[in-house]
């Protein structure tokens, strides 16, 4: 059991990233709004636009106080205002907040390849990933079909399935690009069909191929519950108005598709023009520095988040 729970804990650094559970709420949408707080709800929630602005660096200003976190957020107005013209405007908001998410998945990648680079000849081959992730774990417990509900080897070869799929060049070694492409396929084009046959394979109990109404909802909501919560009674709207396209009373891998990677919707682009809308008190469409240190809380003002403390780092942008 200690064992499994060791390799859980690796394969979850290791698998892209998905929203934490928002009031017993699961959320499978990876090209997914940029932070893991509801936005609007019943009311506007400052803790979204917290993280998506700041990223890791969340966290840190949040131990700050008010005049502290003023000063530093005072500080990197001047690195996202690139022409230097004492305005940020929302195309250099926009690509800071981009920035922001770049690099937490590059340092992700950083971390992880000097833990899988064994022989440090700056690629990785599956059998080094692979003695690395599941070294520790017996002959017998790779090949155990069921370990304490989890099936072991069927989750070597979903990793070994994403890991030919990043080995674009099929040398069976993946250089840091690739290998990027294995930890965070979601961002890649051709690694997008694995993400959503992953997500199939989780949600869909009967093995059809499709995610019914029932199996969509119970992936999402453990029904513990005496009575369903309105979020869930939406979300039942939700497949049957704008999840299940052709009316068949499923989902199949296309209409999955559009749901996990939502087509034509740019978070960054969104998010940045809903934070000059909030802070733009002239209404001239682009902030002044003083404009968005009025609206610190709005930034950088959550209490609710846990991210990393990069700040302290001063990292140029």
């Amino acid at each position: 059991m200690q064992n499994l729970l060791l390799l859980l804990v690796v394969l979850t650094t290791l698998t892209f990233a998905i929203p934490k559970p928002t009031d017993g709420k699961k959320d499978r949408v990876v090209d997914k709004p940029l932070s893991e707080q509801d936005h609007y709800g019943d009311n506007h929630n400052s803790d979204y636009d917290h993280e998506a602005f700041l990223g890791e660096d969340a966290h840190t200003f949040d131990q700050l106080d008010p005049e502290e976190s003023k000063k530093r957020l005072g500080d990197m107005v001047d690195k996202i205002d690139k022409d230097q013209d004492g305005f940020v405007t929302q195309q250099e908001l926009k690509e800071w907040i981009q920035y922001t998410q770049k690099k937490y998945i590059l340092e992700d990648v950083e971390r992880q390849w000097s833990s899988h680079d064994l022989n440090r000849d700056d690629k990785i081959h599956w059998d080094e990933y692979k003695n690395t992730t599941y070294g520790f774990m017996s002959q017998e417990e790779l090949e155990d079909d069921e370990d304490d509900g989890y099936n072991i080897k069927d989750m070597v070869k979903r990793d070994l399935r994403r890991w030919e799929t990043a080995d674009s060049d099929d040398d069976k070694h993946l250089t840091k690009e690739e290998f990027q492409s294995f930890l965070h396929p979601e961002d890649v084009e051709h690694m997008k069909d694995i993400v959503v046959q992953e997500t199939l394979e989780d949600i869909d109990k009967d093995g059809d191929g499709t995610i019914s109404l029932e199996e969509y909802i119970g992936d999402m909501w453990t029904g513990d519950d005496k009575e369903e919560p309105d979020w869930v009674k939406s979300e039942r709207e939700q497949f049957g108005t704008f999840r299940d396209k052709n009316g068949d009373g499923k989902m199949d891998k296309d209409e999955v598709r559009d749901w996990i990677i939502p087509p034509d919707y740019d978070h960054a682009d969104a998010e940045s023009k809903h934070l000059i809308f909030e802070s733009d008190v002239d209404k001239v469409q682009k902030l002044t520095k003083q404009e968005i240190v009025d609206k610190y809380d709005l930034f950088v003002g959550s209490q609710a988040t846990d991210f990393g403390e990069a700040l302290v780092r001063h990292d140029e942008f």
